[in-house]
């Protein structure tokens, strides 16, 4: 990743400098590091190099692990991020997971800082570990009726229309805790698979851990207590896929996965005739950790029609499900494909509400108190979404409201959502604004330089051209 500018730079730096000179500068740094001093720095304690090093920007990491073995071996190591968690000196960073191209995914990670992305790793081809597994199953999905009917479903209404053999993690699921990303199950080769791979940020590579007990597509993450959990989805079946009630929990610590009661499901089970009843699945559309508990919103659904009924919560000290409040699970604003976009900012949880306009949206913050969705951002600015299967997402961090969508000219923008009136008070220096030509609802001589909705200014953070890319999923990693 950092490692491509990295070398850029030193080979910059070593074509500029004389064959003689180059050598020189070889043998003095191998000696001042590794021969003369055994210390990160000559003459300081490691202890005290480390309280230095860890006050870098994580950025410069990339450059400083060329420094030498040592420097390499610490960067990398778990004890330099240790001492930054102490000293509060960890930084949020933002990982996005695109799909470009001929059914390509990539991982991108952007620090909103200096707004520099980088690109991870490659994630690992499965196809090849999979195939002894799948080969002599691989005929059930397309040759049984309700098997075709429920895929047909799945790429169509939650917005992936690839054909599943053509992609690999395609219906994956994603996740991010004790400061590493999770790639978990999805499709490959026509079949689900349990797999779940981890990317390590310190090592900037990609491993792969214990698989989940069951092959999941499109289920649902969430984190609570420094451990994720794995709650519905897909799975093959003798008919082809079936909605899962199931759910798991995964131990970073221990790489052991744990089972979780499966969702009751209990709106399903009160269905008003038995032919709704036997017609209509159910199915997890969403998952968020929201005050110590795991919020799934559900729906039911039979081709071509998916029906809201409420949701259920995971509370994780009795280790039991119970049924979602009524105003929460009924107003819980869906995106595209029936699926819900949320996320917890600051111990608030936000919803986006897409509006019938192609370049608009609302965000709605849940109300405990009075079980209700309230309006708090009126108008969100999306470009013209309408072709796309995925137009948007949401994060948080830097305890604000982020929107990953993109602008007038196509480029992937992050926004962060900031008050008004601490609007005077940002540095200009972290971030700019949207042109209002893609974000005004005014004609293009508007005065506004930035996209307003009643109390908020849209900032941009970061933005890049990925050219016709589409949005996958979205991770915050703090360290």
């Amino acid at each position: 990743m950092g490692s491509v500018f990295s070398a850029a730079n030193a080979k910059r730096e070593l074509k500029e400098a004389s064959p003689s000179e180059t050598c020189k500068r070889q043998k003095m740094s191998s000696y001042t590091f590794d021969e003369e001093s055994p210390r990160l720095i000559p003459n300081l304690p490691d202890e005290l190099s480390l309280q230095i090093l860890a006050r870098l920007p994580r950025i410069s990491y990339f450059n400083v692990r060329l420094v030498s073995r040592k420097w390499k071996a610490t960067v990398t190591g778990s004890e330099l991020y240790k001492v930054r968690k102490e000293l509060g000196t960890t930084e949020e960073w933002l990982y996005l997971l695109i799909k470009v191209g001929d059914n390509k995914q990539q991982w991108y990670a952007v620090d909103p800082h200096s707004r520099i992305w980088q690109r991870l790793p490659t994630m690992p081809d499965v196809s090849e570990e999979e195939e002894s597994r799948k080969s002599s199953s691989r005929f059930w999905m397309w040759n049984m009726v309700e098997g075709i009917r429920i895929a047909e479903v799945i790429r169509g209404f939650l917005g992936h229309k690839d054909a599943f053999d053509e992609m690999p993690y395609c219906g994956c699921a994603i996740g991010a805790v004790d400061g590493c990303l999770y790639v978990l199950g999805g499709f490959c080769k026509a079949s689900t698979t349990s797999s779940v791979w981890r990317f390590d940020p310190m090592q900037n590579t990609w491993g792969k851990v214990t698989s989940m007990s069951t092959g999941r597509a499109y289920c649902k993450t969430g984190i609570l207590n420094n451990k994720l959990y794995v709650v519905g989805g897909v799975s093959q079946g003798q008919a082809g896929l079936i909605p899962l009630q199931s759910a798991e929990v995964f131990n970073p610590s221990t790489d052991t996965w744990s089972d979780v009661p499966s969702m009751p499901f209990s709106k399903a089970q009160v269905m008003p005739t038995v032919f709704w009843a036997d017609m209509l699945k159910p199915i997890a559309t969403g998952l968020t950790s929201y005050m110590g508990r795991l919020c799934v919103p559900q729906s039911l659904y039979s081709w071509p029609f998916f029906v809201d009924v409420g949701g259920e919560i995971y509370d994780p000290e009795t280790n039991s499900w119970i049924e979602m409040p009524t105003g929460m699970g009924e107003g819980w604003p869906a995106r595209q494909a029936g699926s819900k976009l949320s996320v917890v900012v600051d111990g608030e949880l936000y919803a986006f509400d897409p509006s019938n306009s192609a370049d608009s949206g609302r965000i709605k913050v849940y109300d405990q108190g009075e079980d209700a969705w309230k309006v708090v951002i009126g108008k969100v600015p999306i470009h013209d979404s309408a072709n796309s299967e995925s137009p948007y997402l949401l994060a948080g961090f830097h305890g604000k409201l982020h929107v990953i969508t993109k602008d007038a000219n196509h480029n992937v923008a992050i926004l962060r959502a900031d008050l008004r009136n601490n609007w005077d008070c940002s540095s200009p220096s972290t971030s700019s604004t949207l042109p209002s030509s893609s974000t005004s609802t005014s004609s293009s001589s508007s005065s506004h330089s930035a996209a307003e909705s009643d109390a908020v200014v849209w900032k941009v953070v970061a933005s890049r051209d990925f050219g016709k890319a589409e949005f996958v999923s979205c991770q915050v990693i703090d360290i």
